[in-house]
């Protein structure tokens, strides 16, 4: 068997913590030795054992000697901060012959240190093995450690005209129950989701995930005059606490002071040259709280806000096979006045879905990917 395959066996491990180590990596380790994996693990949760040590640990035999398969690079720093203590070192001292690693990790207190450690106490290293799939697998990760902001993800549910909803604001259901259990499954594996108040009143949305396993993520309302009333499930259910509300109104405001007795976090938040909440201070805010992965599921205001201003990083457009004409756009004006100024997105997939198109794209696909993953 060849690298790949076992490299793909640590993307499989990896990929069992989806939702559970941001802002850390998803990170799985395979070790063979004589053609046979002696042992295997992964990066669980957020403060826990890393991948290797994990591998390590669970082996059958000694890994002097075998091969360790890893699809980030190995950690050599040890920060106050940290909570693990470093990987590398450990190899090292396990006398592994030899480590294959699909990405360098772009963390600048790793970025190829780790590699050059192994390196240099003897260990054969190879790295770019299975690169472009263990990149996607943590596109979360490489935007939030190399510009200290959410990677953003908009998820769009338009009928083939482009609306989100008919004119008097219906919009239940465009898509069906299969695009909406992927959106669910979207929602566990980010830190949080963002919609705007008119989503809010309009649909009343929970925001939670059902009908997949997995955590629920952290609930994000533009509410620049707290205007979201007491019955919305946002503030009134057992997971009020998970609610963030940015706001314009001052922190002494009365109605925030009710919010927070509810136990819903009210922040305040500038406005842009436009007059709306302004995002990009929102984003650097959630960065601050460690929020590296943030999908933003409407409105048609809060969407166009976000394509405008260019602060997205990826898009997903479920496209269900109606017509509505009249009714609410997905994307309303942006100013573009000529094609050569339209946004072109990049690395485009299409699929077809239980009948239903999904469009994913991103914006710029180079930024995130390929600064800081060349082999060292």
């Amino acid at each position: 068997m060849n690298d790949e395959y076992y490299m793909k066996r640590a993307i499989e491990l990896a990929r069992k913590a989806v939702g559970h180590t941001s802002p850390n990596p998803l990170v799985g380790s395979v070790i063979v030795k004589n053609g046979k994996i002696i042992g295997e693990g992964y990066h669980a949760q957020f403060g826990g054992k890393h991948a290797e040590i994990v591998a390590i640990e669970s082996a059958t035999e000694p890994v002097e000697g075998a091969t360790l398969y890893c699809n980030l690079e190995p950690c050599c720093h040890d920060i106050p901060e940290k909570k693990t203590p470093p990987c590398a070192p450990r190899l090292i001292r396990e006398k592994i012959k030899r480590v294959v690693i699909a990405n360098r990790d772009p963390n600048h207190h790793v970025n190829g240190q780790g590699i050059r450690m192994l390196r240099n106490a003897g260990i054969e290293v190879k790295t770019d093995v299975l690169a472009a799939k263990a990149a996607l697998l943590n596109e979360t990760y490489y935007k939030f450690i190399q510009s200290h902001q959410p990677f953003v993800h908009l998820k769009i549910a338009q009928s083939l005209d482009g609306r989100i909803a008919t004119a008097n604001g219906h919009s239940h259901w465009i898509t069906n129950s299969t695009a909406r259990k992927l959106v669910h499954q979207w929602r566990a594996e980010y830190d949080a989701v963002l919609v705007g108040t008119k989503t809010v009143l309009k649909d009343n949305p929970s925001l939670t995930v059902r009908d997949v396993p997995g955590r629920n993520p952290r609930r994000i309302v533009l509410d620049d005059q707290l205007v979201i009333p007491d019955q919305a499930h946002l503030i009134s259910d057992e997971l009020a606490d998970k609610t963030i509300l940015f706001t314009a109104k001052p922190e002494s405001d009365a109605r925030a002071r009710q919010l927070r007795k509810r136990g819903v976090q009210v922040l305040q938040a500038p406005a842009d040259d436009a007059g709306h909440l302004d995002i990009r201070v929102i984003l650097q805010k959630l960065a601050e709280m460690e929020i590296a992965s943030l999908l933003v599921e409407g409105g048609g205001e809060v969407f166009t806000s976000f394509v405008k201003q260019r602060i997205f990083d990826k898009i997903s457009i479920f496209i269900a096979p109606m017509i509505i004409g009249a009714g609410v756009e997905s994307i309303g004006s942006l100013g573009i006045s000529s094609l050569s100024e339209a946004l072109r997105l990049q690395k485009i997939r299409i699929e077809i879905i239980d009948g239903q198109a999904l469009v994913q794209g991103y914006r710029n696909f180079t930024e995130i990917f390929t600064r800081n993953l060349k082999e060292n």
